[in-house]
């Protein structure tokens, strides 16, 4: 995943400025180093990933929403009342 986005990030990229905390890009760094890639290409396979899901949600609701509209359960006539439904 991170080569694909390494790829991506080569051919197409443009600058972004992060305010990030120093601690937390010093390990940054310390994971770039250790899996032999950069900040930058950690940065863009982590939002390929987010990205990714949320589309991945997006189609699968608006799949759910045309089911709904299509109505895909059949139901029974109904044999009973509110009342009957509500006796105590």
């Amino acid at each position: 995943m991170v080569c694909e986005a390494v790829l991506h990030w080569f051919t197409m990229s443009r600058n972004i400025t992060l305010s990030l905390p120093d601690e937390l890009v010093r390990k940054a760094k310390v994971l770039a180093a250790q899996r032999d890639t950069s900040v930058s290409a950690l940065v863009a396979s982590l939002l390929e990933h987010l990205v990714d899901r949320s589309s991945g949600y997006d189609e699968a609701w608006a799949d759910e929403e045309a089911a709904m509209t299509r109505g895909v359960l059949e139901v029974g006539e109904v044999t009973w009342s509110r009342s009957d439904l509500h006796e105590r």
